[in-house]
């Protein structure tokens, strides 16, 4: 069963641009501040289109009583981020406790830390966790221009040549493969980035024969292989029919129709979500890390949170009834 979360009231105490796109807020909570462990997150409360909503954020640090978090602004945000860039400070929120489906493990022998684009989020705590504990430790962070590389500055002041930046504009890209090669036996890696970074991740991983409780992902729930576009969601069984816009998830499309399903992450990770797929008329574009290559092909099960239909419909069962 998914843990549940304690909300508070709390108030936007500043914000300031890191990147042309990425903002840093300070967020006070009303009640006990929590010290969040690296890789943590915590849930906002948002409105979106009118209706309220939720949204999960990493945490990039915490002092003084406050969270930090880094959002980035996105043109095809189904709105969570647009919403947070309109607040000022002194702003009114809703927060949720931090809570860890990313947690760093103390004692490894290596740790290959690798980040894309806002992904640098969650691994930015580690990084400098892993400096004050002097593990042995590398972290390779790729994003498209150099004006995009939030952290960097901090980064390069923290951990020094651990860091290897890599610029696409500038024509270098990560090598995967090669990285988990150079990794100690019982190295783990923890990364964090865009679906394909990850999809090239876990296939790099497997295929060097890693012990794959030794590989740590987290994702931004919001990437695919194919456009978003909308689409009808079809339950027989409870005589429903659900238009997906572009601009929501599945989950949240059913959420709004009052279909109650089981969910936890939101962010295609943990699987609690995953729906039985009875017929669809389009190609299903899988953007979670749940399933593996196979099942995606089977296309049987999609996780309800990021998963979507590349435009059509799609006939699903669901063992839950409305409320």
């Amino acid at each position: 069963m998914a843990e549940a979360m304690i909300w508070t009231a709390a108030h936007l105490r500043a914000h300031r641009d890191l990147t042309a796109d990425i903002r840093l807020f300070e967020v006070e909570p009303e009640a006990e501040f929590v010290p969040p462990a690296p890789g943590s997150h915590i849930n906002v409360a948002v409105e979106i289109e009118g209706r309220p909503d939720v949204r999960c954020y990493s945490v990039v640090g915490g002092g003084n009583g406050r969270y930090r978090i880094a959002v980035k602004r996105l043109a095809e945000s189904r709105g969570g981020s647009a919403h947070m860039w309109r607040l000022a400070p002194g702003a009114r929120l809703r927060i949720a406790r931090p809570r860890n489906h990313f947690k760093l493990q103390e004692g490894c022998e290596e740790y290959l830390l690798v980040a894309g684009g806002i992904g640098i989020t969650p691994i930015y705590p580690m990084a400098l966790a892993l400096a004050g504990a002097r593990a042995p430790f590398r972290l390779l962070y790729a994003a498209r221009s150099r004006d995009e590389l939030a952290f960097a500055e901090e980064l390069a002041a923290g951990i020094g040549d651990r860091l290897e930046l890599f610029v696409g504009e500038e024509g270098r890209r990560i090598d995967l493969a090669a990285a988990i090669d150079r990794l100690a036996k019982r190295g783990v890696l923890y990364v964090c980035g865009p679906f394909g970074m990850l999809e090239a991740a876990r296939r790099h991983w497997q295929s060097s024969g890693r012990p794959m409780d030794g590989l740590h992902f987290e994702t931004f729930g919001s990437g695919g292989r194919l456009a978003t576009e909308p689409f009808l969601v079809k339950i027989p069984r409870l005589g429903k029919e659900i238009r997906v816009s572009k601009h929501e998830s599945m989950l949240e499309a059913m959420e709004r129709a009052g279909i109650e399903v089981i969910a936890d992450c939101r962010r295609g990770e943990c699987g609690l979500c995953a729906l039985t797929v009875l017929q669809a008329d389009g190609p299903i574009d899988h953007r979670d890390v749940f399933f593996s290559d196979r099942q995606k092909m089977d296309g049987t099960r999609l996780c309800a949170c990021v998963s979507r239909l590349a435009g059509g419909s799609i006939t699903i069962d669901t063992a839950d009834r409305t409320a």
